[in-house]
């Protein structure tokens, strides 16, 4: 008899037991918290075909690690793929094969049809919304949980987890009442989702609600860090919100005891390090010898795989003073911008203008900065990340007028963000 999960989904060369161990690594995978890599191996080694334990060990791999992580995705990718599998899982992995290709959207397009074939199928939905995160698609980001959620019901497993995903797209795309909502709700029944609570934050942050995103995140850390692989995000946020309130000693507190305190090899980390120094050095405030370390990381990865991760590699580069970095940094987008498919033209469009805007910037270039900046921060969606991190590219812009002294550009971009800011009712 076919083992299945705790939703009645039929897991293809699994006995029972490692049909519960992939089950407990999909409940850690739906909180970004707890130990979900031993329970998988535990799950292969006890039923080597077991095809989706393969493709969980790919999703937790591939995407904002480093390339020892992506070495260990694309192994059990191909696993994965030479394993028996049933229409659902084909397109778990397919969907992996497009994503280690670079081809985001065509990933998020096979989960969607997943998805909408089986809307309970929870790493489907939680795969599908990485894509359009990565897309920066907030349509998609919204709407693919939201077919879903008729299917779901409080009291299943991991009910919290589709709501808060929901969340996080009810705030890309404006629905800040509902997002907060949702969030909030997700993280009473289950207090270590950090995907739920980080929507939140998102809603606080877009709302500039920045004392109350500060008691948010204050209110009870050890839930959303204990065990979580997502806690440098959320220390982020606060961090965020501290700075909004000026209070940059909190900001380069958090940076030291908590972002990179014990300094995290995986991009997504490192991509948040670098955005809050940048943020900081905006303001001109003196961050001391904190670049250095951060660039050293960036340069001990290789570059060109992700236009999002080498745009924040840039800023990393330029804030350390590493010049032949930055320039091996822009070969290798340049190289990847030759190529054909999503990556390349992602690349082409958006991350190497951003990159150069950066190096432009950094060289007191701010004419040149500004003019590529304002050529794509309109479209900069489309190389990922959300609303609040894309933030940055108007900040330079912001900071470059002023510095050059076209007071009427910095004034125009900044009465734009004050009246992006929502009034709350």
């Amino acid at each position: 008899m076919t083992a299945k999960d705790a939703l009645g989904l039929p897991l293809s060369g699994a006995s029972t037991a490692a049909a519960e161990l992939y089950q407990q690594a999909l409940d850690a995978y739906a909180c970004y918290s707890g130990e979900p890599f031993p329970k998988l191996r535990a799950a292969i080694a006890d039923s080597p075909d077991f095809t989706l334990a393969h493709a969980l060990m790919g999703y937790l791999s591939l995407v904002g690690g480093n390339a020892r992580l992506r070495e260990l995705a694309e192994r059990a990718i191909a696993a994965a793929a030479a394993l028996p599998a049933d229409e659902r899982e084909r397109g778990h992995v397919a969907a992996l094969q497009a994503f280690a290709a670079g081809e985001m959207r065509q990933a998020g397009r096979i989960l969607e049809d997943v998805s909408i074939a089986q809307p309970r199928d929870l790493l489907a939905l939680q795969g599908g919304q990485l894509s359009d995160f990565l897309t920066g698609d907030a349509r998609m980001l919204r709407d693919r949980i939201a077919r879903a959620r008729p299917a779901w019901t409080p009291g299943m497993t991991n009910y919290h987890a589709v709501l808060g995903m929901h969340a996080f797209g009810l705030e890309e795309t404006g629905h800040y009442a509902r997002a907060e909502a949702a969030g909030r709700e997700a993280v009473a029944l289950q207090p270590k989702n950090g995907w739920a609570q980080h929507a939140v934050a998102h809603v606080l942050e877009m709302q500039d609600r920045r004392a109350e995103g500060v008691a948010w995140m204050r209110a009870a850390p050890q839930a959303w860090t204990e065990g979580s692989f997502f806690a440098v995000h959320n220390w982020w946020h606060l961090a965020l919100f501290h700075l909004g309130l000026d209070e940059t000693d909190e900001v380069l507190a958090l940076y030291d005891e908590k972002i990179r305190a014990e300094p995290s090899p995986l991009a997504f980390d490192m991509v948040d390090a670098a955005a809050l120094l940048w943020r900081l050095q905006l303001r001109g405030v003196d961050v001391g010898a904190r670049w250095g370390p951060l660039a050293e990381a960036f340069a001990a990865e290789p570059r060109g795989h992700s236009a999002f991760e080498d745009a924040h590699a840039m800023m990393a580069f330029v804030g350390a003073g590493r010049e032949a970095e930055a320039a091996e940094t822009l070969s290798a987008m340049q190289a990847a911008a030759e190529g054909a498919g999503e990556h390349a033209q992602v690349t082409r469009d958006i991350g190497l203008p951003v990159a150069e805007a950066m190096w432009a910037f950094g060289r007191g270039d701010d004419a040149g900065a500004i003019e590529r900046l304002r050529g794509v921060r309109n479209h900069a969606a489309r190389f990922g990340g959300s609303h609040a991190q894309r933030d940055v590219l108007d900040l330079t812009i912001i900071a470059a007028a002023e510095r050059m002294g076209d007071a009427a550009l910095a004034r125009a971009m900044t009465a734009e963000r004050a009246a992006a800011i929502p009034a709350v009712v």
